[in-house]
């Protein structure tokens, strides 16, 4: 649980760091819109740890059984009890979201609170300025002119919208909202304040929700502007001419003061053509899938770059450098409970664990059995295998047997492995005797 924390929160870091440098120059040369989709990649790399391990294929070293019995020898062998401050930190963080997340459905439940039925004689007015808007999901609101999600993207506009804009200012207006309905705009920020609340404590997160207005209002901006041709003039002019509004939780306002100098520069430029836009979403759509393909891989295990390839495996010297067998609990010895637990174990070029974990198809022991295995496996180091000279991580399975009979390995302090003839010769050395066990290479 632990090495999935930390991969996810590396990964949301990186994705955060990455946009943040990236969104300008993806701006300039491919356009507002496209550049606006890279804000996907921090929620990508948030859920990349969690896909499937089939999306990343590695080659398994299946070990020799470890054998772990109810004899006196491990009566006194201590297993780790874990990371005891791993709850005390995830506490911690329950309670800032918490706090976060309550602080958020305050503004959201004030929002629909003001919510007020837009007047009858709108309603033709809206449809002639805007026919591809719903007159049904606007509603009056002193935030307005803004969108809003609930349950389905309103529009809010101000109860003097008819007085403080002209006709022509009217229709500029809520031609972009209508640009914001289409686009989903609404639904994407709720989910942007959602993972803010989440990462409370995260820095960077805090940094980009701004721009990340920004770069939706640039992208919705810059898709209304090709629809409204000749016009963006008259579109920066009722912007300069709009009172500023202040961003709220929840609400995509019509202008920020923040935002006003960049959207105008934005407006006077020149925007990338037609084909400069679609190599933008084919290139970030590409950028997307690596980043996602590489981060579900496992990346700080060097040999994720061999996973799939057909030459001849590494050597696996696995040999173990520490002695720490899994304890048998107290609990399972009362209740006569034994079983197999088979560990999915990750080890990086330096022989260091990178991540334990329990294949339930192969398992058949009680959860606390299983609970042993995993804090034992915490603690164990390898010796890395080496490829072309140079030391690279792997996968291995290690079987871990919970048996009340005695086992003739259970004293077992090393596991080696050699190659002869296409196989593999597994060892099982302790203080007085060897057993060797011969196996084929296996894979998944």
């Amino acid at each position: 649980m632990t090495d999935l924390l930390l991969r996810i929160l590396l990964g949301v870091t990186f994705g955060l760091a990455f946009v943040l440098l990236a969104r300008k120059p993806a701006r300039k040369v491919f356009g507002a819109a496209p550049a606006f989709t890279l804000w996907l990649l921090p929620v990508l790399l948030i859920f990349a740890p969690l896909l499937p391990s089939a999306l990343a294929p590695a080659r398994v070293w299946t070990m020799p059984a470890i054998v772990v019995s109810a004899q006196p020898a491990f009566a006194g062998t201590h297993a780790p009890s874990g990371s005891s401050w791993m709850p005390f930190l995830v506490l911690f963080w329950s309670i800032g979201a918490a706090i976060a997340l309550c602080r958020f459905s305050v503004h959201y439940i004030r929002l629909l609170r003001g919510l007020a039925p837009t007047p009858q004689d709108w309603r033709a007015a809206i449809a002639d300025a805007a026919p591809e808007l719903d007159p049904r999901c606007v509603r009056v609101h002193a935030a307005g002119p803004a969108v809003f999600w609930a349950l389905r993207t309103r529009v809010l506009l101000p109860r003097d919208f008819t007085q403080r804009f002209d006709a022509g200012a009217r229709r500029l207006v809520l031609r972009h909202e209508a640009t914001h309905v289409r686009r989903g705009d609404a639904l994407w920020l709720l989910l942007a304040e959602f993972l803010c609340a989440m990462l409370w404590f995260h820095p960077l997160a805090w940094f980009a929700l701004p721009r990340f207005r920004l770069d939706q209002e640039l992208a919705c901006d810059e898709r209304t502007l090709r629809s409204l041709a000749g016009e963006g003039s008259s579109y920066a002019r009722t912007l300069l001419e709009s009172a500023a509004a202040q961003p709220l939780p929840a609400l995509i306002p019509w202008l920020s003061e923040p935002q006003l100098k960049e959207r105008i520069a934005m407006i006077s430029n020149d925007r990338p053509g037609a084909l400069r836009r679609h190599a933008g979403f084919v290139a970030i759509a590409a950028l997307l899938t690596c980043s996602l393909l590489i981060a579900g891989a496992e990346t700080p295990v060097q040999a994720a770059a061999h996973a799939s390839s057909t030459a001849t495996p590494p050597s696996m010297d696995v040999t173990m450098k520490n002695t720490n067998p899994p304890k048998y609990p107290e609990e399972a010895l009362k209740k006569k409970h034994q079983g197999r637990v088979m560990l999915d174990v990750t080890v990086d070029a330096a022989g260091n664990i990178k991540g334990v974990a329990i294949d339930p198809d192969k398992t058949n022991a009680p959860p606390e059995l299983q609970t042993s295995a995993l804090q034992a496996a915490a603690g164990w180091k390898f010796n890395p295998g080496t490829k072309d000279g140079h030391p690279v991580g792997g996968r291995l399975q290690v079987p871990v047997n919970f048996s009340l009979n005695p086992s003739p390995c259970q004293t077992s302090r090393a596991l080696r492995v050699k190659k002869n003839d296409g196989k593999q010769s597994f060892t099982c050395v302790d203080g007085h005797r060897d057993s060797q066990v011969r196996m084929t290479d296996k894979s998944s």
